[in-house]
C-alpha cells in the first residue's frame, strides 16, 4: 500500500521529543554484596539422629507359647519319637501326632492351649476330649499333638483319632470301649473333586433351551 509523504509528516509531527541532552549516559548500579567471610559463617550444630535399640517387649502370647514349648519338651525328652505312648490319626488332609502322659488332663496342641487353638468351639473340644471321657481318664492323662493340614474342624477330629489310637498303647482292653463308640474308625471321607463342564464335584449349570 502506497502511503503519501503527507501522511508521514504528519505522524512525525505529532511526535514529541525531549531536548534535554544528557552529559553521561545512564548505567544501572548494583549493590554487591559483600563476600562472606570465613568468620562470618554461622554454623549450626549436627543434628545426630541415634536409633534407638530397645526391642520391643515381647507380647503375653510369645511368652505364653515360648513358656509351653519349654514345658512340652521337659515334659517330652527325645521329641515326640522317642514317646512310648503314642498314635497317629487322619481326617481329610489333617494329621495328627498324640502322646499321652500321666498327669491332670492337659491338652496342648501346637504348643498353644486346645481351648486357645481350637477357638474355644465347644464341638471340637468335645472331639478332642471324648476318647478321654469314654474311657473316664479326662483327668488322669495329659496330651500333647503335633497337628498339621487341613483345618481346625479336620485337625481336631485327628486328634480325636490319635487319642483313641494312644490310649491302645496303655492298655488292649480299651479296645471294645472305644470300638463300641466308634473311635477307632478312620473317616475316610474327602471332598469329591470338581468335574469337567460342572460349577462343582456334581452340580451343573442352568439348563437353557435354546
Amino acid at each position: 500500500m502506497a502511503v503519501s509523504t503527507s501522511t508521514l509528516a504528519s505522524s512525525l509531527a505529532s511526535l514529541s521529543f525531549s531536548s534535554q541532552i544528557y552529559d553521561k549516559p545512564h548505567t544501572l548500579s548494583f549493590s554487591r554484596s559483600k563476600p562472606l567471610l570465613p568468620s562470618s559463617v554461622v554454623t549450626t550444630p549436627r543434628q545426630v539422629v541415634v536409633a534407638s535399640s530397645a526391642v520391643a517387649a515381647p507380647s503375653s502370647v510369645d511368652l505364653e507359647t515360648t513358656n509351653l514349648m519349654k514345658y512340652v519338651k521337659s515334659r517330652l525328652p527325645g521329641g515326640f519319637a522317642a514317646q512310648t505312648i503314642f498314635g497317629t490319626g487322619r481326617r481329610k488332609c489333617a494329621i495328627a501326632r498324640v502322646v499321652l502322659q500321666e498327669g491332670t488332663g492337659k491338652v496342648i496342641i501346637n504348643y498353644r492351649d486346645a481351648k486357645e487353638y481350637l477357638q474355644g468351639n465347644p464341638l471340637w473340644l468335645q472331639y478332642v476330649k471324648f476318647p478321654l471321657v469314654a474311657l473316664g481318664y479326662e483327668s488322669s492323662y495329659d496330651v500333647f499333638v503335633k497337628a498339621e493340614g487341613g483345618g481346625l474342624s479336620g485337625q481336631a477330629q485327628a486328634i480325636s483319632l490319635g487319642i483313641a489310637r494312644a490310649l491302645l498303647k496303655v492298655s488292649e482292653s480299651h479296645r471294645g470301649p472305644l470300638r463300641k463308640e466308634g473311635l477307632l474308625t478312620r473317616d475316610s471321607r474327602v471332598v469329591e473333586r470338581k468335574k469337567v463342564g460342572l460349577k462343582k464335584a456334581r452340580k451343573a449349570p442352568q439348563f437353557s433351551k435354546r
